[in-house]
């Protein structure tokens, strides 16, 4: 542990909307997972934030690093452990964050347990994402990370296109959306979210493991979006050269991925996907 660092101690702590359990990684000193509802919601290693346990955020910090090289104005809606911000903190120092998150009591957990204060140059919004992004500054960010969830599933107001147009409001031109999402067979939540995506930016990729891409199983999808071209050709051998030996669909393939797919919109009667039972056991 830093200096001046307190042990974290692992048990259950109440929060806004719940109760909150820290776990220790057994295999790493210093790795602690959060997890609500028997659900995994972040993992952090405190002295080494480039290690990212969940093949997801390895995902996003695949597409994050082939970014423009030097530090990133990042609007993170979905706070967690805060694991991309810790992340981009380190790989790219002088980077500035806002965090929005609507539970306060888990801000203040991961504050004192998970050395928050140690991510320079971070600051925390306590409010739901809609609410949130209405409060950031039009064309302020690098960056914009969507991973909210409620327990396994995706607030669906944090899907539509309205939503989509206010995040393309903060971003800057030439500025980047990561969003993650999950779904299982069929994919129809994907199709639909994919559909979304594209009528507010021009250029967009999927990335997941092949198994998830074919709705084989439920799990995590990336989506990177921008208003420029994305380094897909880089981004297509890097994700396919990892751990996950991801696939990166975009272009035509993604235009018939999505395959006539209706976008989604504000009051439309969409559920976004739930896991199966005991997926996470």
């Amino acid at each position: 542990m830093a200096r001046g660092q307190r042990e974290p101690m692992p048990g259950l702590y109440p929060v806004t909307f719940g109760e909150i359990e820290l776990l220790r990684d057994l295999d790493r000193q210093d790795g602690w997972m959060l997890s609500k509802d028997g659900v995994p919601q972040s993992y952090v290693d405190l002295q080494d934030p480039t290690f990212l346990e969940f093949e997801y955020v390895r995902l996003m910090a695949d597409v994050i690093d082939l970014l423009e090289d030097g530090p990133l104005s990042c609007v993170h809606v979905g706070g967690g452990g805060c694991t991309i911000p810790r992340y981009v903190s380190a790989t790219r120092p002088g980077s500035r964050h806002i965090v929005i998150e609507p539970d306060g009591l888990l801000v203040n957990l991961v504050r004192e347990q998970l050395d928050l204060r140690s991510v320079p140059r971070l600051k925390v919004i306590v409010a739901d994402g809609r609410a949130g992004t209405a409060k950031v500054w039009d064309a302020s960010a690098d960056l914009v990370v969507l991973d909210a969830f409620t327990g396994a599933t995706m607030p669906v107001e944090l899907a539509t296109t309205e939503y989509m147009g206010d995040i393309a409001r903060i971003l800057r031109p030439g500025g980047t959306l990561l969003i993650n999402m999950a779904d299982g067979k069929g994919l129809s939540f994907a199709r639909r979210l994919l559909a979304t995506v594209t009528g507010t930016f021009r250029h967009v990729a999927l990335l997941a493991e092949p198994g998830i891409m074919r709705g084989r199983r439920f799990g995590n999808l990336i989506v990177a979006a921008s208003r420029t071209e994305l380094p897909v050709d880089l981004l297509t051998r890097r994700a396919a050269g990892g751990l996950t030996q991801a696939r990166c669909v975009h272009g035509e393939a993604l235009t018939n991925f999505i395959a006539g797919a209706s976008p989604i919109k504000d009051g439309d009667p969409v559920l976004a996907p739930v896991p199966p039972p005991a997926i996470f056991d």
